[in-house]
Formats: C-alpha cells, structure tokens, sequence
C-alpha cells in the first residue's frame, strides 16, 4: 500500500483535562464526537477529516495558534461564539477592532483569535 496525501487529514488536540475539552469542542463551539477509546477522543471536523483530542496529564499549551477554521463571514462567526461564551483574545500590537477581529494592511485577510480551556490558540480566518 502507498501512502495517499487524498486520504482525509487528522489533526491533533491536546488538553490536561478531557471531559472540559470535550465540552467546549462538542458543547461551546458544537463539534461532533466521532469516537472515542481509553487514549482519547475523535472529533468530526464537518466530515472533511478528524481532529484526535488527546490528554496529556499537566499539559500547557504554546503561544501559537495550533488550530484554526477558514469561515466567509468572521465577523458573524465571532460573534456566534461570543454569544456562546468564548472569548476573543486581544494581543498587544495588532489593530483589532471591537469584535477583536485583525485586517490585514491591505484589507484582504481578517483573523481572529481565542482560547480553548486548555489556553490552546485557536483561529478564524477569512481570506
């Protein structure tokens, strides 16, 4: 068998504590559970691939987004998520406006950031 780059994509997610990752993908943001075995969780990622959320005891994520979506309407996607509790994170230095959303220079790119419980960088973006 050859390795097959069509072959849906996993990305992977890590938390220090599963049942509070798994509410905030599957509750707060609505992800669908996919799966799950005593290692961890697989989440469905709109039947495009699966996102594997495994625990990682004492874990503390990096500074760097690590998981994004690309959405045509961030300003609506943001503000579905803060009527869902999520916070926007504001970074010094980036011209964000009131919703916490960046524009590029040239008006082509908007970017908006927010944490899971974890402190993992998560990303919308819209080209």
């Amino acid at each position: 068998m050859t390795f097959d780059p069509t072959a849906a994509p996993v990305a992977f997610l890590y938390a220090a504590d599963r049942d509070r990752a798994l509410a905030f993908y599957c509750g707060t943001l609505g992800m669908s559970l996919h799966s799950s075995d005593p290692f961890g969780d697989f989440i469905d990622l709109a039947g495009r691939g699966l996102a594997r959320l495994t625990v990682l005891p004492g874990y503390q994520a990096g500074a760097h987004p690590m998981f994004g979506w690309n959405v045509s309407d961030i300003a609506g996607a943001v503000r579905t998520l803060v009527e869902r509790g999520v916070v926007m994170t504001r970074y010094d230095g980036m011209d964000q406006d009131d919703l916490g959303i960046w524009t590029s220079p040239d008006g082509a790119a908007k970017v908006a950031f927010f944490a899971d419980p974890d402190g993992n960088v998560l990303s919308l973006a819209q080209a």
